[in-house]
């Protein structure tokens, strides 16, 4: 398995998901979306594995001017502008190849190992 987790420190389900992996001894690499973020490539992957760009968005984030302008971009431009903008994105995306998962999701985790 090659687990990737996308997230901020600050974030509790980003701790809870490290959590997760380490007591079950998985190694997980954290990426921390504050300081390097996500490729367009990887955030594509995630995209097509979640069904939609729209399912990584975070509804509460703080960033709702953002937010409401991403609904109404086109899809090329919706990808940079989330790129540019990651607050967006709700957290943890947790990725294992082609799989992946927005927000805390032990039950579909524990179908991985």
């Amino acid at each position: 398995m090659n687990i990737q987790i996308f997230g901020t420190k600050k974030c509790p389900e980003t701790r809870k998901a490290e959590r997760f992996f380490k007591e079950r001894r998985i190694k997980a690499q954290f990426i921390d979306l504050k300081e390097k973020g996500m490729s367009k490539g990887e955030l594509t992957s995630v995209a097509q594995a979640v069904k939609g760009l729209d399912n990584l968005l975070d509804p509460q984030c703080k960033d709702q001017d953002t937010l409401a302008l991403v609904k109404y971009l086109t899809a090329d431009a919706r990808t940079e502008k989330v790129l540019e903008n990651q607050q967006i994105l709700k957290t943890p995306i947790v990725r294992n190849g082609k799989l992946a998962t927005v927000g805390y999701c032990p039950d579909v985790w524990t179908t991985w190992e």
